[in-house]
This record gives C-alpha cells, sequence and structure tokens, in this order.
C-alpha cells in the first residue's frame, strides 16, 4: 500500500524568454514568479497557493536579489515558513528535490515550491544595445542559507583555475592519457558524445541552441566555433548566455489527494543522495573517477530496487565533456550504451543557466515520464570541479517504501580523510605532467598553457610553460601526459615555470 507521506512531482514548468526588442523582457524574479503559478496550473489541483510551506529560490548568478525567496513570497502573496536561498553549484536544484522530499517524507511540510532563473543573454544584449530594462534594481543578495564555500584555493586561483574553461581540460587530458587514445581520436570521441546532444536539443522547445551540428562541426575550429581551451572549443562548452527558467511542485500523496492532484500528473523520486568528492581536483589521487558519484548512485539503486539495467534514460550533467565521461565511467555507462545521457541537449546546446540547469533536465524528466517515453530516469546534477554531487532516481511506479535520503555521512568522513598528495607552492626539479589546458585568444591562437605536475616526492604542483605558441601547439598535436619536464619557481612572478620537457 502507497505511504500516505510519499513524496511526488505533480507540477511543472520551463520558460525560454527569446531576446526581442519588440517585447517587454522578463527580469529574472519575474520569469521564476511566471513559472511557479504555471506549474501550480499544470498539476490540475485545487487551492494549492495558499497551501505552499516551503520556498526554495536556486542561486541567481547573473541578476542580484537582496532576498529572492522574500520577494516572490511577496509577488505571489504567500508566506511559506521555509524561504530558502541556495548556495552555488549546479547539483542544487536536485539537492533542493531531495531535501525537500525528505522534509515532506516526515511531514515537516505538505508543499514545497523550487524554481531558478537566469536572463543573462537578455541583460548582455540590452547593455550592448543600450536598452533600458525595467527591472529591479540589483541588491547584494542576503547569505546563502548553505554554506557557499569555493570550488577552488587560492594557489589553483594563482593558476586561472576560477576559471572552469580552464581547469576541466586538465581532467580532460587526464583522461584522454588514460584511456591511451591519441589526440585525434579523443577529439572525435567527444564531438560524438555532443552531436547527440545537439540532435536531442533540436527536438526540445525549450532549447537555446537548435541546430543539428555534425561531430566535424563540434570537433574542428571555424569562426563559429572558437578555441576556449584545448582540447575544448565553444561547442563542447556550457552556454551560460541564455534566458531560462524553471519551477517544480512538490507535494504527498495524501495531500494530493485531498486537493483533488490527478494521479497522472503524480511521478515519483523513488530514491536521492547528495555526496561530495575531495574538495580541491588538482589534489585528487584519481581526476578521472568520482567515487562519491559511484557510491551515491548504489546506494539510490539499491533504494529504488533497480538496478543499472533498470534505468531507461539518463542526465548526465554536460558543462564539459570531462564531466560526462567521469560520470560514465563512475557509473558504469559505456559510449556503446544506447540509452540517452541528456534528456534536453545538455549545457551546451540546449543551454547552461548557471546552478540551474538540472531544474530543467528534472522538468524534462517528469514529462517523459508522465508521457510513457521513460519509466525510470536518473539525473546526475554536478557543482564545481567535478566535486559536488546531487543523485535522483525518477520513476512512473511508486517506490516500495517511503523515501528517505541515505545517511552518507561515514562514507563522506572517508573521502575527506583521504591521504591526499600537497599541491605546493614553489616547485623545482624534474615532474611528470599529469594534465594540462592550453588557453587561447580569440585568434584561436594558443597564448598559455597550464601543467599539472607530480614531482618526484609525489607532492603536486601548478605550473606555466615557457614556450611560444608554435611550441604550445605540440600539445594539440602529441600527448604531454606522462612526460617529464623541468620545472621551476620563479622569484618575481611568484609562480612556477616550465623549461624543459623530454622526450
Amino acid at each position: 500500500m502507497l505511504h500516505p507521506k510519499t513524496p511526488i512531482i505533480v507540477g511543472v514548468s520551463q520558460f525560454t524568454q527569446r531576446f526581442s526588442t519588440d517585447e517587454i523582457l522578463l527580469e529574472p524574479i519575474k520569469m521564476a514568479e511566471k513559472c511557479i503559478r504555471e506549474a501550480i496550473a499544470d498539476s490540475k489541483g485545487e487551492n494549492i497557493l495558499s497551501q505552499i510551506d516551503a520556498l526554495y529560490v536556486v542561486n541567481i548568478f547573473g541578476y542580484q536579489y537582496a532576498d529572492a525567496p522574500q520577494t516572490l513570497s511577496e509577488n505571489l502573496e504567500i508566506n511559506p515558513k521555509i524561504k530558502f536561498y541556495s548556495a552555488y553549484g549546479g547539483n542544487t536544484p536536485q539537492y533542493l528535490v531531495n531535501k525537500s522530499a525528505q522534509l515532506l517524507a516526515k511531514g515537516n511540510i505538505n508543499f514545497a515550491l523550487i524554481t531558478g532563473a537566469e536572463a543573462n543573454y537578455s541583460l548582455g544584449k540590452a547593455l550592448k544595445n543600450n536598452i533600458k530594462l525595467d527591472w529591479t534594481a540589483q541588491k547584494s543578495p542576503r547569505a546563502t542559507d548553505d554554506e557557499n564555500k569555493m570550488g577552488s584555493s587560492i594557489l589553483e586561483n594563482d593558476y586561472e583555475l576560477f576559471l572552469l574553461s580552464n581547469a576541466y581540460p586538465i581532467i580532460e587530458t587526464a583522461l584522454r592519457a588514460e584511456n591511451k587514445t591519441n589526440i585525434k581520436e579523443h577529439q572525435k570521441i567527444i564531438a560524438q558524445i555532443y552531436e547527440k546532444f545537439a540532435k536531442t536539443a533540436v527536438e526540445n522547445p525549450f532549447a537555446w541552441t537548435q541546430t543539428p551540428y555534425t561531430q566535424e562541426e563540434i570537433e574542428h575550429i571555424s569562426d563559429e566555433n572558437r578555441a576556449i581551451a584545448f582540447p575544448y572549443l565553444k561547442r563542447m562548452c556550457a552556454n551560460n548566455q541564455t534566458d531560462h527558467a524553471a519551477a517544480l511542485l512538490l507535494t504527498t500523496v495524501e495531500n494530493a489527494q485531498k486537493h483533488n492532484i490527478p494521479e497522472e500528473k503524480w511521478i515519483f523520486l523513488s530514491s536521492g543522495a547528495d555526496l561530495n568528492d575531495s574538495w580541491h581536483f588538482t589534489q585528487r589521487e584519481n581526476m578521472t573517477h568520482s567515487p562519491a558519484i559511484q557510491k551515491a548512485v548504489e546506494v539510490c539503486l539499491e533504494k529504488a530496487d533497480l538496478s543499472l539495467e533498470n534505468i531507461d534514460a539518463f542526465d548526465l550533467y554536460s558543462c564539459f565533456p570531462a564531466a560526462v565521461q567521469v560520470a560514465q565511467k563512475s557509473i558504469g555507462i559505456n559510449n556503446e550504451d544506447k540509452r540517452p545521457i541528456s534528456l534536453t541537449g545538455g549545457l551546451s546546446f540546449f543551454g547552461g543557466p548557471w546552478n540551474n540547469y538540472t531544474m530543467h533536465a528534472i522538468a524534462t524528466t517528469i514529462d517523459k515520464i508522465r508521457n510513457n517515453i521513460f519509466k525510470n530516469v536518473l539525473i546526475n546534477g554536478l557543482g564545481w570541479y567535478i566535486t559536488k554531487h546531487s543523485i535522483g532516481i525518477y520513476t512512473k511506479n511508486p517506490p516500495k517504501n517511503l523515501f528517505s535520503l541515505p545517511d552518507l555521512s561515514i562514507f563522506q568522513e572517508e573521502i575527506d580523510a583521504k591521504n591526499l598528495p600537497d599541491l605546493v607552492k614553489e616547485a623545482n626539479g624534474n615532474a611528470i605532467i599529469v594534465g594540462y589546458s592550453i588557453l587561447f585568444d580569440f585568434k584561436n591562437q594558443p597564448n598559455k598553457t597550464i601543467f599539472l605536475l607530480e614531482l618526484e616526492n609525489k607532492s603536486r604542483a601548478l605550473s606555466y610553460w615557457k614556450a611560444t605558441p608554435e611550441e604550445m601547439k605540440i600539445g594539440m598535436e602529441t600527448e604531454l601526459v606522462g612526460k617529464k619536464v623541468n620545472v621551476s619557481f620563479d622569484e618575481t612572478k611568484k609562480r612556477n615555470f616550465v623549461s624543459e620537457i623530454f622526450d
């Protein structure tokens, strides 16, 4: 018998704002409000708005409000007892679903709304074209309701790794070397993955880019597909310049029945889990595998009473190809698997509205399960440098047991207590390249290379490369991971520099 406190998703909404000078452009808070009202209407329930007792807002990165949850509450004329503003991280929407489902199952709340919105494209276009936007004046936001721990260290930031697009290539090159594929073959493999994403986006009315790019158009440099940081080109990277919003409405079976929400609207979160990998990616013993994803997925499958083979489709976070591949490897999905690994088109083609992409993956999942396209879908939300992970399994059929988040504290303590290699500031002597990232100017010319090195004492260091652009191109044609180098610390620039690479 279905437990009356079983949490269910009963309403979803997505909105994509296409820029137009002839229409009033909605600011993020208005986009979120629009989606909330549509999600409530989507549930077809009665007298829902007045029953909302929890409002969760995903951190709005591109436009700041003094108190987004409070402003939304006032606009909606509600006064929920929980008004939650999240920290940063692409895992956040799934984390908030997990969090609210737990409270629903415990009877602490009756209805929860989760929303997020970004309008970076319209904002940029308006500024560029001197269009005055009648938007709320920006103010510094109140403190987040979770710790907003930054993803990179001071030392990593010294080498420009605060930019995710500079950092992820280091993980990508380590993956390529581990797989023992040559550079051209590896570029082809990741372009093939993203070609599938592009085709998925074509069929998605909410996708920002609906062009069926081919493998060749993704793999090769062009005027529209410039080099970002080798081995990544523009079409392999998340596109944050979009206008997207979404909202989810959650309640319990007993509340759905009380408010006459039809059963065809009910979708079950059969299990969820949240876990972090070792915080600084440059110190992980293995950058190409995620113990956190592996464990969280194993626990979720067990709680949902499903095997990996029972999952019909996935939505894997796709800010960069490395994130997709590490998730595939850690979950156990190979490239020959025919099941979809993106339901939206991914962050490159659907769009990457900063912290809120995964809410769109969830909303898309709900629609596909309702329409009997899939029965069981696994979503992987990710934050920072393959660091923060939130997993959710959504099902057509109800779970056997009442939802409860697993206690992964012991496993988290084990991850956090690992004896990791030190990342040292000053490196002198011989070392081995662990991974690298070649940065480009806007003319597609390499102008800087960042190395992650392993020193002879097994500690690690970051370094730039003293090389000409022509010399840097060697790293685009020849595998540098595993090669020996000579590195020294420059006292004037306070940075390490590789001066010589040995064959």
